[in-house]
């Protein structure tokens, strides 16, 4: 509902009284709308039924209705929660806030926002990749991030099959964006003293840059933690109700001194956690890398030692038992003190196998549990940054085994995240190069960790030269690509439409302009995957159409999916200028340009007309 001014001015004026007797009204014989008491007035306007455009009508009606609608008002929040739900957990509810302000700055934010994306998506159609330098250009929109985000994921949930494209860009685009926020967020976590680097904020760091897209908090992780905690003091309280560990307060570093009030704590602990609750080793998928991520731990109850031992850790410690954890050869392990605190002697120690239900050992048996004999040093107890490490190298030896996903994308987050942590390892820089300059991606930031590469370590300049020639001539040729590129119709599949004929979608309906197209799907594996193309009749291997579309998007379609649009119209699409120079009632003409690059088409597109002028739209041209 979008009322006028005109429309406004009547709601005030019309009055509106009581009849006689029966309570019902009666226009003409009582109060004006302005005159009901103010708190009805602001209920009526906080009505759903009303969006802005109507609350700026009623505003201009008139001093009172204006009054009731302050910037810091209820009705300007209400707009604002309607419309953008996801917004709220942004606010402190006991703060002020200038509620039309922010209505303001979030719809700015959203139109900047759908614009960069129709960029993108024509550059993703036009030239089959999203650029990363691309990325930066949200930086420069001037908007708070959050603001974006729910933009992009506004979009992302919107249910129209129309908006594939933008989904996919906008997909992208919030998944770089939250990856460069949490690397922020983990450098910032390992410049903090040792002692302020909990384990499991490191983990969920981890986690959260390899899923970026999933709703991973530490709050909420901690929140499904402290619920396991309930449980397992509710079962020490059965047994022992003056046990310490029931009375330690949330946040508190102290420690249970007595070794077998400790040892109460751990047999609670393995009930609830392993019998209770069935959390277990993952023996018949142990390489997943979803055994590495702690909220999928949780959901699962299934991980790795190291996944495992992180949660475990965590629990004890905040249950009063002081555990280390263990970098012990292909099984991480915690080991629990039996004697003075820091001890070097490795029979001081009882070391416990979350992987294996808590199970307790000693220095023989992990000996025995992995096959080979272990010298002292590999039961030292480790830090937070050496157990990071092993849990980003089980990713990453993870993502070097990676055959189905061309992308690699284990494998990229990994090493990210390793050379987050270690910026100066010329190993992974020189993997990561290799990764990009394989991939055909981002070529000048491979030229920038080559150069890096090469300061830090001048005998890898062999493997640096190869690297830079063929990565400056992937640049030429990119260059050369970028010129105009002929197009003939003579090929093993045939191509049934052409450039400039209206189209219409075979399921969603929607209209468009073909203003490109390839005899097979062009684009990056992870877009076919995205758009589910294997499951089409043809899959990728049939011709693909890119089309200016009617709301002024752009689209790259199967030919499987279109048809002729029965009643061709002009499309209002921003860009058909580039690409059409007229449109002649039932179809578009390519401009000069368009006309070099498909030489074969304009006639085609004559040919195609004249056949199914007066005939069925669903009978394809030339029987395709």
């Amino acid at each position: 509902m979008a009322a006028s001014a005109a429309e406004g001015r009547a709601l005030s004026v019309q009055p509106i009284a009581a009849s006689p007797g029966d309570g019902s009204m009666e226009p003409g014989t009582g109060p004006l709308l302005v005159e009901l008491p103010g708190e009805l007035l602001e209920q009526i306007l906080c009505s759903r039924c009303l969006d802005h455009r109507d609350i700026i009508s009623i505003q201009g009606t008139c001093r009172r209705l204006r009054e009731l609608c302050p910037p810091r008002g209820k009705v300007w929040r209400r707009l604002l929660s309607v419309r953008w739900t996801s917004m709220m957990k942004y606010y402190n509810p006991l703060d002020s806030y200038d509620w039309l302000e922010e209505y303001k700055t979030r719809h700015r934010a959203g139109l900047a926002v759908c614009n960069l994306l129709a960029a993108f998506s024509k550059r993703l159609i036009t030239e089959r990749h999203i650029p990363c330098e691309g990325f930066n250009d949200f930086d420069t929109l001037g908007y708070p991030t959050h603001y974006l985000e729910d933009e992009l994921l506004s979009i992302m949930d919107n249910k129209s099959k129309k908006c594939s494209m933008l989904k996919y860009c906008a997909k992208k685009i919030l998944y770089s964006m939250r990856q460069e926020t949490i690397l922020c967020n983990l450098k910032s976590f390992l410049q903090q003293p040792v002692e302020k680097q909990p384990i499991l904020e490191g983990a969920v760091l981890i986690d959260q840059y390899c899923n970026p897209l999933e709703d991973i908090s530490l709050d909420n992780i901690q929140a499904q933690l402290d619920t396991i905690l309930e449980k397992v003091k509710a079962l020490l309280g059965v047994k022992n109700s003056r046990h310490p560990a029931l009375f330690l307060q949330a946040g508190a570093t102290s420690y249970i001194e007595d070794l077998d009030l400790q040892e109460q704590v751990l047999d609670a602990l393995n009930h609830v956690l392993f019998i209770e609750m069935k959390f277990k080793g993952n023996v018949t998928d142990f390489y997943n890398p979803l055994n590495s991520y702690i909220h999928q731990v949780l959901i699962t109850k299934t991980g790795i030692p190291i996944s495992l031992s992180v949660l475990y850790l965590y629990l004890a410690e905040r249950l009063g038992v002081p555990l280390e954890p263990v970098n012990f050869p292909h099984h991480f392990m915690l080991r629990w003190s039996q004697g003075i605190q820091g001890s070097t002697d490795i029979a001081d120690y009882v070391y416990v196998d979350a992987f294996g239900g808590g199970k307790r050992l000693s220095a023989r048996d992990c000996e025995y549990m992995i096959g080979q004999h272990v010298t002292e040093e590999f039961y030292a107890a480790v830090r937070t940054k050496e157990v990071m490490q092993r849990m980003i190298g089980n990713l990453l030896n993870l993502g070097k085994r990676e055959s189905k996903d061309r992308n690699f994308m284990l494998l990229r987050v990994s090493l990210d995240l390793y050379l987050a942590m270690y910026p100066d390892s010329v190993q992974h820089l020189l993997l990561q190069a290799r990764l990009y300059f394989h991939l055909g991606i981002w070529p000048e930031k491979v030229l920038d960790i080559l150069q890096n590469i090469q300061a830090l370590d001048p005998y890898q300049h062999g493997a640096v030269a190869y690297l830079v020639q063929h990565t400056l001539e992937h640049i030429e040729k990119r260059k050369e690509d970028s010129g105009i590129t002929i197009k003939l119709r003579s090929s093993d599949i045939e191509i049934c439409y052409s450039i400039g004929l209206i189209m219409r979608h075979k399921r969603h309906g929607y209209s468009g302009v073909i203003f490109g197209w390839d005899p097979i799907c062009m684009m990056p594996p992870d877009w076919i995957e995205y758009m589910d193309t294997h499951n089409l009749i043809s899959g990728a291997n049939q011709p693909f159409y890119s089309m200016l579309l009617d709301d002024g998007s752009c689209s790259y379609v199967a030919q499987e999916n279109l048809e002729l649009h029965p009643s061709p119209k002009e499309i209002m699409h921003p860009d058909i200028g580039l690409y059409f120079s007229e449109f002649s009632s039932t179809h578009y003409i390519g401009n000069e340009e368009l006309k070099l690059q498909y030489p074969e088409d304009m006639e085609f597109t004559l040919s195609s007309i004249q056949m199914t002028n007066g005939q069925s739209s669903n009978i394809s041209p030339h029987e395709c």
